[in-house]
């Protein structure tokens, strides 16, 4: 007869959490692709036309600006205006700034006008600063316009490189930098100016008020602080600008 031992209580077992999935592991990225080569053939194209576009882009403005800058030669001469129509306005350079020949004045252009009231009277006004009104809106503008910070600049340096030193115009371009600046001068009087504003302008006068940059304290150097103003001839205001043909 078998007898069976007796079997040890067992003790009871924890309930087992479940145990999460495993996500199978990340694809290691193959250290051969990357940048363009890690993007589709698709893609790979249109990034390569892109790259391409932008590198003859860049090419093409650089070698505009060096001809617009070099001496004159026998590709600016053939091409001279289709340098003019892609560096001017926008990206012309301007050498002033360095040496040997910085820029050591202030120069502000000025206007005042005789204006026809509504009874008939004439009225001139004051001078009116367009220069001072260009540099409040530049002042504090992260993005101020071209015409802002160098219509005016460019119109005065046309006038004063096409007349002699008695103000009188040389030649054709001489007329033309009077016109346009006079219109300039209209346009902005009518916008800005109270009198001018409620009357018709009939004449306009310009001037420029020039001052010298004064040198640091430590140079020693002693430059004159008074301002020399240059005076131009009253402008008669054609009878289409007068009836606002420029406002």
């Amino acid at each position: 007869m078998t007898v069976q031992e007796p079997q040890e209580p067992q003790e009871p077992q924890e309930p087992q959490e479940p145990q999460e999935p495993q996500e199978p592991p990340a694809p290691v990225p193959d250290p051969a692709r990357r940048g363009l080569a890690a993007l589709s053939p698709r893609y790979q194209v249109v990034a390569a036309l892109a790259v391409a576009v932008i590198g003859v882009g860049v090419g093409v403005h650089l070698l505009m600006v060096f001809l617009s800058l070099a001496p004159q030669n026998t590709v600016s001469k053939q091409h001279g205006k289709a340098v003019e129509a892609w560096v001017f306005p926008e990206f012309e350079q301007n050498w002033k700034l360095f040496a040997p020949n910085p820029l050591q004045q202030n120069i502000a252009v000025q206007v005042r006008a005789d204006v026809r009231m509504k009874d008939g009277s004439v009225r001139t006004t004051g001078w009116t600063d367009l220069s001072a009104q260009d540099g409040a809106a530049i002042k504090g503008n992260p993005a101020p316009s071209h015409t802002q910070q160098n219509e005016l600049r460019r119109a005065w340096d046309f006038v004063t490189a096409t007349h002699t030193a008695d103000n009188r115009p040389v030649g054709m371009r001489g007329a033309l930098s009077e016109e346009y600046l006079r219109r300039i001068a209209v346009l902005r009087l009518y916008r800005t100016d109270p009198t001018s504003r409620i009357g018709v302008i009939q004449r306009v006068q310009v001037r420029s008020r020039t001052i010298n940059v004064q040198p640091p304290s430590w140079s020693g150097e002693q430059v004159p602080d008074k301002p020399v103003y240059r005076m131009l001839p009253w402008w008669t205001v054609s009878a289409v600008e007068a009836a606002g043909g420029v406002r």
